[in-house]
């Protein structure tokens, strides 16, 4: 992993308050999100996240593999 379990568990819960406020924000120039599509924009930000920490550092998982033994 790129980070610590930890730590991504830190920026999982920041991105929650940047979501709610990420629509207020958009609110304030005429763009309107209904809660399904924050909710929606929100679990793909944290897929994203959880994606790019689990990938390997180098992005390519066999090297890594194959350097262990």
């Amino acid at each position: 992993m790129r980070i610590s379990k930890g730590a991504l568990l830190v920026v999982i819960a920041v991105l929650v308050p940047f979501v709610v406020e990420f629509r207020t924000a958009l609110s304030w120039f005429g763009i309107e999100l209904s809660i399904l599509e924050s909710l929606v924009l929100g679990c793909a930000a944290v897929l994203a996240v959880v994606l790019w920490a689990v990938w390997p550092p180098n992005g390519n998982a066999e090297a890594e593999l194959s350097g262990s033994s």
